[in-house]
């Protein structure tokens, strides 16, 4: 914070002694609960400021943690802003005491209810695209603070950093409060813990689902939301959101997915996305209603892929969907690129005809993005596609960026036709854009041995200047050429995944089909795996517990028994 914020204050920045009176002064004068806790800290950034005051304020922020005559929120805020000046020095009381203190706060500082949300129509809005609407009302409440303690317990967090045990018992207690605001922020927290530091979340997976049954609409709807964003290590809150799902639509009705009330709406949305995520049959009743009344569908299209074996239910309406999008219009793009999506992942051979149609369609409207999906949801129909095999080779000449390489993907999917294949993937590698290179060089290596006449290009690629260029041809060259190709491979996929640690979930994963070859990256795996913040592709989640598990695989297989051992020791294992 700004030291002149507290009045007198920045008079005295030259003269410790002084600046420091100034603080106890106005401790002592002021009852405010955010007051006190904005000169707390103060004190601390007068101490990260002033070298020469640190030990005077640490001094005086240890007494006032120790000083029974002052409120547990000024002393917890006293634990906290020492944390900050000396995160190196956390001992182990200081947690055990900050959890005590704030158990003690939480009912030192009046329990308020939280102001209601605005109702909204479950219809969309005119003019805006649904998607565009929800990511603006989702910025906005991640905005909203609910507790006056919240940024207190943010900074002490950031300072605990990678000891999520410890963070875990802070969250726990948070999670606990009587105040359904500290809840709300505590699932916030939560939340940005479990996507951001790896660990054994169980247990606060366990604690967000238990906000589920919450009398605190707005808790229990922030709690479902967390478990979506987190759903790659949600299993265990499964039964919790089954259940909470199963109540809603006993209580309110089969469609309570679309009701007006927009708090139980979002909590029953949330919910269900999340239990769709874990591939959850239970969460197809509402999926379904969302679909057939068309409220808010656009988030049942979203999670509808990850229920493959509803495909026959959820297929012909993703189709009607499909055919109901008026292509000519901008907005409607995330939703077409969304069903087509969904529709290539379920794989139902129903849909060929309305994806080639809406091929064709988006070709004439120049939508270029819906073009694309449109082909990469042919390719993967494979073989029963082969009508649209015309419409596709059209489109291999493309002079749309993102339309030509999915063009050819595409057409090699549907037709296996190395000779008319192969021109166009050569083209690509010789090409300067980096992500037609990716591309092509990721569809030779599914050709694998057939495709030898590329394995000259890819060798020179392994120089380019780009990392990801080379970790693609790299992965290329093991599939087409074996063996032969390892030491190459190896040594370049090796050195991308240390430059540029993004490329891990590609490099692991050609590593894994390397077999006993890939021996020679066991440090950087346990490097890797040893990390305590998540890695891998944009350091999402998903990607991150994806790279773990493949990267422990990995280890257990090429391990000797007594590395294997220690690693199970370090807990990598």
């Amino acid at each position: 914070m700004r030291l002149a914020a507290i009045p007198g204050l920045g008079l005295f920045l030259d003269d410790t002694d002084r600046a420091a009176a100034v603080l106890r002064e106005r401790l002592a004068a002021e009852q405010a609960v955010a007051a006190r806790l904005r000169i707390v800290e103060a004190a601390a950034a007068l101490a990260l400021r002033l070298p020469a005051a640190a030990e005077q304020v640490m001094d005086w922020l240890g007494g006032l943690a120790a000083d029974p005559a002052q409120g547990p929120v000024t002393r917890l805020a006293a634990v906290v802003q020492r944390v900050r000046c000396a995160p190196d020095e956390i001992g182990e009381d200081v947690v055990p005491t900050a959890v005590g203190l704030l158990r003690e706060s939480a009912y030192a500082i009046p329990v308020r209810r939280i102001a209601p949300a605005p109702n909204r129509p479950a219809a969309p809005t005119p003019g805006v695209a649904p998607q565009i609407v929800a990511a603006f009302e989702d910025l906005d409440r991640r905005t909203r603070l609910y507790a006056p303690t919240t940024i207190l317990l943010r900074s002490f967090h950031e300072a605990l950093g990678a000891r999520v045990p410890e963070r875990t018992a802070v969250l726990a207690e948070q999670l606990s409060s009587p105040d359904p605001g500290s809840r709300l922020d505590a699932v916030r927290m939560s939340g940005e813990l479990m996507r951001t530091w790896r660990g054994d979340h169980t247990r606060l997976i366990l604690l967000v689902a238990d906000q589920l049954t919450t009398d605190a609409q707005e808790v229990a709807a922030e709690a479902a939301a967390i478990l979506e964003t987190c759903h790659p290590i949600a299993a265990p809150a499964r039964e919790a959101l089954a259940t909470h799902i199963e109540a809603q639509r006993t209580a309110h009705g089969p469609h309570v997915w679309a009701t007006p009330q927009a708090l139980r709406r979002r909590s029953h949305q949330e919910a269900v996305r999340a239990l769709a995520r874990l591939g959850d049959a239970r969460a197809l009743p509402s999926l379904l209603a969302a679909l057939d009344s068309d409220a808010d569908a656009w988030r049942a299209i979203q999670v509808a892929g990850h229920l493959p074996r509803a495909a026959n239910e959820l297929v012909p309406r993703l189709c009607d969907h499909l055919r109901r999008i008026d292509l000519s219009r901008q907005r409607t793009e995330m939703s077409a690129n969304a069903i087509l999506s969904a529709l290539a992942v379920l794989g139902d051979l129903a849909a060929v005809a309305v994806v080639a149609d809406t091929l064709g369609a988006a070709v004439s409207m120049g939508q270029h993005n819906i073009t694309q999906s449109a082909l990469k949801a042919l390719g993967a129909f494979g073989p029963a596609a082969a009508g649209a095999q015309d419409s596709i080779r059209s489109l291999t000449t493309a002079t749309d960026a993102h339309v030509r390489p999915a063009a050819v993907a595409a057409l090699w999917a549907v037709g296996g036709d190395l000779s008319e294949a192969m021109p166009l993937l050569l083209g690509l590698l010789d090409g300067p854009i980096t992500f037609h290179i990716g591309d092509a060089a990721g569809l030779l290596g599914e050709m694998g041995p057939p495709a030898s006449i590329a394995m000259p290009r890819l060798r020179d690629l392994l120089t380019h200047d780009y990392e990801w260029v080379r970790v693609h041809c790299a992965a290329a060259l093991w599939e087409i050429g074996g063996e032969a190709e390892a030491p190459a491979v190896l040594d370049t996929l090796l050195q991308a995944m240390t430059r540029n640690p993004a490329t891990a979930n590609h490099v692991v994963t050609c590593l894994d089909r390397m077999g006993s070859l890939a021996a020679p990256a066991l440090p950087l795996l346990r490097e890797q795996l040893a990390l305590p913040r998540r890695g891998g592709r944009f350091q999402s989640i998903d990607h991150d517990e994806e790279l773990q598990r493949v990267g422990r695989t990995l280890i257990a297989r090429l391990a000797t028994p007594d590395e294997f051992a220690t690693l199970v020791d370090d807990h990598l294992i």
